[in-house]
């Protein structure tokens, strides 16, 4: 027999409590279980107490006879020092679709355009400069005409 340690959900429309049990795999979620070793109540404060109320000495024991922690239980277990959970990470997930990749990179590719015209820009300037000044003389008098 297959156990797991899960949540079993209880509590009214949009004010959900959980117990955390012990269950065979093929019962219900909020079915028959095999033990209760603890309590969940997720409208509490973070640093309630009384938000994850555990029996550590059960569930020791369950874990040395096979059970099984679904993930958010094993975070409750890890967090009590009684199971460690490896760390889980999937990069692909939080990457942007192929056309916000377009967009971005079109992006990109406009930023260094405007970077390296804004460095071109800078530098031919400060070589030009006297050349440029006989014709800015000449500008005034050409708005004193119209």
């Amino acid at each position: 027999m297959a156990l797991k340690i899960r949540l079993a959900r209880g509590g009214a429309k949009k004010r959900p409590f959980y117990r955390i049990v012990i269950a065979d795999t093929r019962s219900p979620r909020d079915g028959r279980f095999i033990e209760k070793i603890g309590t969940f109540n997720p409208l509490l404060p973070k640093d309630n107490a009384d938000r994850i109320a555990l029996d550590v000495e059960r569930a020791k024991h369950w874990l040395s006879v096979g059970a099984l922690p679904t993930d958010r239980v094993s975070r409750f277990l890890s967090e009590a020092g009684i199971f460690t959970r490896e760390a889980r990470n999937n990069p692909n997930k939080a990457k942007p679709k192929a056309k916000a990749q377009e967009r971005l990179e079109a992006a990109r590719m406009a930023e260094e355009e405007a970077a390296e015209a804004a460095k071109a820009a800078a530098e031919a300037p400060a070589e030009e400069a006297p050349a440029e000044e006989a014709p800015a003389g000449e500008a005034p008098a050409e708005e004193a005409q119209a």
